[in-house]
């Protein structure tokens, strides 16, 4: 089962984005996460359309389950 790390953020500007990380730590806490995206957006590495990551929106670990029924 493929997991991925959504880290949902809001940019100066108002809009939504996010960023995602394949296969994260299975023991993350939600601490972690929040100095994480904390210092992602002190860092202002990101920019969507002019305008820099602003506040944290929130986080998700998604699951995701592929049967493949046709493989070529």
């Amino acid at each position: 089962m493929a997991k991925t790390l959504q880290l949902n953020f809001m940019t100066a500007a108002g809009r939504q984005t996010s960023l995602t990380v394949d296969e994260p730590r299975a023991d993350l806490t939600p601490e972690e996460v929040e100095a994480a995206m904390q210092e992602i957006i002190d860092s202002q590495v990101f920019e969507v359309d002019g305008s820099f990551l602003a506040t944290v929106r929130g986080a998700r670990i998604i699951e995701r389950t592929v049967d493949e029924l046709v493989k070529a």
